[in-house]
């Protein structure tokens, strides 16, 4: 029997979230018994709606006589949610295809971005692939004149590292193409905070000769992964937190220009965990305690190479706004498999 009651008050619960997040109005037991197919009275749908209360899972904002959710409510709903919506088969096409015109990895996360924002209809945060989990491509380096050269690092996220790197002689193309094959000799396929130990002991390897050369490549080679050892995250979406937040907007919108913040929001969840959610006060940061978080990781495999999320109120569609998230990890993690 109370397993019963345990399920009819969840189905109740779940029809206060839905209704609360459909209408933003506070929600009666009467509307609610009419609404849905729960199977009883109103007397009884109020009698429970009086138990999820003393419980915290609702409560009554004001003077209003309906329930809205609390953060409790939201996490119980989630936690027992029967399943994530699917996008539709439309929906996913219009990923695959979107996506898939990018040209290189800023066109990725730029066009991912705008498509979180645009399916969730909430603020989009992605992440991009963290070097310190990246791993060497290859590397090219291009003549442009006789003591002047390209030095291109390319990784398996698709990252593009170009330097320009001036020599202190003048080198023939059969040593720079000696000295190409011997960097992606060593190189290919090592992490990128493997890669000073990795050609710690290169130019030893070369004649005596050719050492200066090797040196100053490898010198400017290791002043690109200093310089880019950085985590950049970029957002979009946020004007549509302007018809949710009536208060505490202005701490949302500072929070959205503090990488710091961003970056810990992302990155704080659990590395076996698909799917994160946060609600409300779960959220560290007083200043977004009136939102929830949606993130998942990215990336090939087994290996997660950043994450990327949506932000907004509580009051979210969250079946909806984790199979968003859900596939659109899914969908860039492919394309930089097979990038």
């Amino acid at each position: 029997m109370s397993t019963l009651l345990d399920d009819r008050k969840l189905a109740v619960l779940r029809a206060v979230v839905e209704d609360y997040v459909s209408t933003n109005e506070p929600v009666g037991s009467k509307a609610l018994a009419e609404r849905h197919n729960l199977g009883v009275s109103p007397a009884t749908v109020r009698n429970d709606m009086a138990v999820l209360e003393e419980q915290g899972y609702i409560t009554q904002p004001h003077t209003s006589a309906g329930r809205v959710p609390t953060d409790k409510g939201y996490r119980l709903f989630v936690d027992r949610l029967s399943q994530i919506k699917p996008l539709s088969a439309a929906e996913r096409r219009a990923i695959e295809t979107f996506l898939a015109g990018a040209v290189d990895l800023d066109d990725v996360v730029t066009r991912t971005v705008r498509l979180l924002a645009q399916l969730t209809r909430q603020v989009a945060v992605v992440q991009y692939p963290s070097l310190t989990r990246s791993t060497v491509r290859h590397v090219e380096l291009v003549p442009l004149a006789e003591r002047r050269i390209m030095l291109v690092l390319i990784t398996n996220t698709g990252r593009v590292e170009q330097r320009v790197v001036d020599l202190p002689e003048v080198v023939g193309d059969d040593r720079i193409a000696h000295l190409r094959a011997l960097l992606n000799a060593s190189l290919d396929g090592c992490g990128l905070n493997r890669v000073p130990d990795t050609i710690a002991d290169l130019p030893e390897r070369l004649p005596e000769e050719e050492r200066p050369v090797a040196a100053t490549i490898l010198s400017v080679l290791l002043e690109t992964l200093v310089d880019r050892h950085e985590e950049k995250i970029i957002f979009a979406g946020a004007a549509n937190l302007a018809g949710d937040f009536t208060v505490g907007l202005r701490d949302v919108l500072e929070a959205l220009e503090e990488q710091v913040v961003l970056m810990r929001l992302l990155g704080e969840a659990d590395e076996h965990s698909a799917l994160m959610v946060r609600i409300g006060s779960e959220n560290p940061y007083s200043g977004l305690h009136g939102t929830s978080i949606v993130a998942a990781g990215y990336g090939s495999g087994d290996n997660e190479l950043a994450r990327l999320g949506v932000l907004g109120p509580t009051r979210m569609d969250y079946p909806v706004t984790m199979g968003a998230v859900r596939a659109v990890a899914r969908y860039v993690g492919q394309i930089l498999a097979g990038s």
